[in-house]
């Protein structure tokens, strides 16, 4: 339950408790906190039962964790065996480099197709990236119409 409270807190909170309730008080006033603690947790634990119970057989591997909303989606995820056989048929490396052999084959050669051999051959210069195009004749510009934006 307080998992996340570490040791200078945990003093802190004593130091406090003492200055509140005085030495003398203080068993009693922790006597009294475990035991609402105690009742909240059998309140909660009954409530669940309660639950459940009402909910009948076929909920019976319900948990209240389940209506986390991660929890959920990840227990939906692996026990979808559809999205399981989807994962496991889907290689986005053979994809990426399925795709990356075309561009290089389209590139090398426009009329022909995509091969496997165009891979294990070294890239043909393609047009160089870095230099600026050409700017097009008067008739190719296309139009622009500045009051249109």
């Amino acid at each position: 339950m307080f998992n996340d409270i570490g040791a200078l807190e945990l003093v802190t909170i004593v130091v406090l408790g003492i200055l509140v309730f005085g030495p003398d008080k203080l068993p009693k006033v922790i006597q009294d906190v475990t035991g609402f603690i105690r009742k909240v947790r059998a309140f909660s634990d009954s409530a669940k039962h309660d639950i459940r119970s009402e909910l009948g057989p076929e909920f019976k591997d319900f948990e209240f964790e389940d209506l986390n909303p991660k929890t959920f989606i990840r227990k939906q995820l692996n026990e979808n065996e559809d999205l399981k056989d989807l994962r496991s048929s889907f290689d986005l490396r053979k994809e990426l480099n399925d795709v990356s052999d075309a561009v290089k084959s389209s590139a090398s050669d426009p009329g022909a197709p995509a091969s496997p051999t165009t891979a294990a051959t070294p890239a043909v210069t393609g047009p160089d990236l870095l230099k600026k195009p050409a700017a097009p004749a008067a008739d190719q510009r296309s139009r622009f119409d500045a009051d249109a934006t």
